[in-house]
């Protein structure tokens, strides 16, 4: 019987579902100080960066037909990858957590019954979504994301359109670099997991292309709706605008949902990056097992600021797969069939300092695109030192 594909519709479905999101929101009031216009451009350079790396790592997905930390194997061999499935399955798992709690507060905010009883609502649901799965989700996802549409439509009204003039936010020391830099961490999060998404998908480039353009447009979107909350209302808290809105009902299926569509993403992909650690694993019961842990998070540790989480997040994950995107598309190489590939996990090392140190300097561009830069260099050139080296000690054995 053959396998059962996700349209381009369904794939943009769930990016859409990606990018509509609370932590998004409320990462879009950090950007307030910059003033509309500066924040709006540093939003929409952010999304342009870590978007088009969004687009290169799903697309070596559905070309190989191979989950995302499958595809890690492809540049750092079979046991050298497991660094990068286990770092997957904690960010997932932290992401897992962050998105509950933040859902959570903000239902909590609409409705005064308990943060700890919206963690469990949210968790039970992201359960059912995982029980359901990812190739059975279309109509469900449809009426939701039809729903989110149109509640984020009226949210946008409401906070543009309410009257209400642009204020003055304090400064606090952000600058255009940092704002870029904020507005990239979000699309290089989804990095390590849009594979398990586009090699599903019938049409690979077409779909990974519209998966990368929705997210990043919906993204863009959360992010302004944020900065513009601050900015035209003052207010930081996304769940009090929706209340003084009166939108009641309505604000709470916004929380919920779009909680729930995000999350769902984390927990199955955090279930798929562990088969590759344990191929015996079953994905969903690996993301069920992760939605209860990131629930008992939610309820037992406050999570309120995720600057840093995001910055570590960059730190890892941006010089993998700027090595990846070399090997797959540049260098034409492919060392899944070796244990470990010492000079990639080396050259990633070094990715991952240069990130650290580009983080005390502020660029227009964040320090994202400069770190990839940079290890996409070392990559390619490590990689003709080990072939020249290869090929001397060829000539001499021949000799």
């Amino acid at each position: 019987m053959e396998k059962r594909r996700t349209s381009i519709f369904e794939n943009g479905l769930i990016w859409f579902g990606a990018g509509v999101s609370i932590a998004e929101i409320l990462t879009g009031t950090y950007l307030a100080p910059l003033g509309f216009r500066k924040g709006l451009a540093a939003i929409i350079l952010g999304h342009i960066i870590g978007c088009t790396m969004l687009f290169f790592a799903g697309l070596i997905g559905a070309k190989t037909r191979k989950s995302a930390m499958e595809t890690v194997k492809m540049s750092f061999g079979q046991k050298g990858s497991l660094l990068f499935s286990v770092l997957n399955v904690l960010q997932l798992t932290g992401w897992t957590a962050i998105m509950i709690y933040d859902g959570a507060l903000a239902a909590d905010g609409v409705l005064n019954t308990g943060a700890w009883i919206w963690c469990l609502v949210i968790g039970a649901l992201i359960l059912l979504w995982i029980a359901i799965g990812i190739t059975n989700l279309g109509k469900i996802n449809t009426v939701a994301m039809a729903a989110l549409f149109v509640l984020t439509l009226i949210l946008s009204k409401v906070i543009f359109f309410g009257g209400a003039h642009a204020g003055i936010i304090s400064g606090e020391g952000m600058t255009f670099g940092a704002a870029v830099e904020l507005s990239v961490a979000m699309p290089l999060s989804w990095l390590p997991l849009i594979s398990d998404y586009t090699r599903e998908a019938k049409t690979p480039v077409k779909a990974t292309a519209v998966s990368a353009v929705v997210y990043g447009i919906i993204s863009c979107w959360m992010y302004v709706i944020g900065m513009g909350a601050a900015l035209y209302t003052g207010e930081y808290d996304i769940a009090q605008i929706m209340l003084k809105a009166g939108l009641g009902i309505a604000a709470l299926l916004i929380v919920i949902f779009s909680t729930v569509t995000t999350t769902f993403l984390d927990a199955y992909s955090a279930g798929v990056s562990s088969e590759s650690i344990m191929p015996k694993l079953n994905g969903k019961h690996i993301a069920a097992v992760v939605t209860v842990i990131g629930t008992a998070a939610a309820i037992l540790f406050p999570m309120d600021n995720i600057t840093d989480f995001l910055y570590l997040i960059g730190s890892v994950f941006a010089p993998m797969i700027a090595i990846q995107i070399a090997d797959f598309f540049l260098l034409k190489r492919d060392s899944s069939k070796r244990q470990a590939d010492i000079v990639s996990l080396v050259v990633w090392l070094a990715g991952f300092i240069a990130y650290r140190i580009l983080m005390n300097i502020d660029m227009p561009v964040g320090n994202t695109l400069p770190c990839m830069a940079i290890t996409m260099i070392l990559s390619i050139v490590a990689e003709k030192i080990a072939k020249r080296d290869t090929n001397a000690q060829s000539l001499s054995t021949t000799d």
